[in-house]
């Protein structure tokens, strides 16, 4: 029957008819269950990632490269540095599975260990870069005004010199002297300003969000806001970037050593084997091929990682 609680319309004759609530499903549409789990950025990124093929493969891959760097002597009971003229480019036999170079070192052993000074070179600059570049990043696109445009010009004046040219010409002034700091600290003074700039333009997007103006209202000071709310918050295209350049970096010092500004000869590099290798390579190419193979398959893991974690940091790409 027509409900005549409800006033009617001022049409004549029209009727209105509201159905009893416990017949419709209305009362549920607020309902939202406790039980089920929270969700973030960094859990959805982790979900994304071990259902990545890419993840998992450059994971295992980086893993292995790892491994050989902490305890190469798991693979190989060679000297690295015991080179005798005597096997020089001799076949391989057992024990020396990949044969000598010119200089009669075992090429498996060198490419094992090898590992070691390309790694430690790739990670401690990526380091230094990740605090000088996260840094000045930071501090320009938080505090804006003066401070921005002044470290916003020297960004621009580290950007226009490319780095490999400046540490060649930074290390000619070192080049009897040289250690592996000196080639770290050289790399991450002239790098560091790709980390700057994406550093500034995540934190100039995110120190506007509600959760940071409600922090300010309570009485945080801008250095907390800075440190606590804004930086973890814009830290995910920072990761993904130094991933990749850590592979960068590998080929950069591996460029200095075939250009013989690198590590000195007493330390294994991949770089240097290659520029010894280079006039064999019509013929004995087995030489130059595999430290570059090596130099090559590690570079790529990096890379193949920071595509992996981009795509999972990045919620755009995963609607894509």
């Amino acid at each position: 029957m027509p409900d005549t609680s409800i006033p009617r319309a001022t049409r004549a004759g029209q009727q209105r008819y509201v159905a009893p609530l416990d017949e419709t499903p209305l009362q549920g549409v607020d309902a939202v269950s406790n039980e089920s789990d929270g969700s973030s950025l960094w859990k959805d990124a982790f979900r994304s990632l071990i259902r990545q093929p890419l993840f998992i493969i450059s994971g295992l891959l980086i893993l292995l490269i790892l491994v050989v760097v902490a305890f190469p002597w798991l693979f190989t009971s060679a000297d690295p540095t015991y080179c005798t003229l005597d096997n020089s480019l001799a076949e391989p036999r057992a024990g020396h599975p990949l044969g000598f170079n010119q200089q009669g070192c075992d090429i498996y052993a060198r490419v094992i260990y090898g590992a070691q000074a390309s790694v430690m070179v790739g990670a401690f600059t990526t380091l230094g870069v990740v605090i000088i570049g996260g840094i000045i990043g930071a501090v320009a696109g938080f505090y804006g005004g003066w401070i921005d445009a002044l470290l916003s010009r020297i960004m621009d004046i580290f950007f226009a010199l490319p780095f490999v040219l400046a540490a060649i010409v930074v290390l000619q002034l070192v080049r009897d002297s040289i250690t592996v700091w000196h080639i770290i600290g050289v790399l991450a003074a002239f790098g560091w300003t790709q980390i700057a700039r994406i550093t500034r333009g995540a934190v100039i997007s995110t120190k506007n969000s509600d959760f940071v103006t409600a922090s300010t209202a309570v009485g945080a000071s801008p250095l907390k806001n800075l440190v606590r709310h804004v930086l973890p918050n814009a830290i995910a295209p920072v990761i993904v970037t130094a991933t990749v350049s850590l592979g960068i970096y590998i080929v950069a010092e591996a460029t200095l050593s075939y250009l013989g500004l690198g590590l000195p000869s007493t330390i294994v590099s991949w770089g240097a084997d290659i520029a010894s290798a280079q006039t064999l390579i019509r013929t004995n190419p087995e030489a130059l091929f595999f430290p570059a193979a090596a130099l090559a398959v590690t570079v790529l893991s990096f890379i193949m990682m920071g595509d992996a974690v981009r795509d999972a940091l990045d919620p755009k790409a995963r609607t894509r």
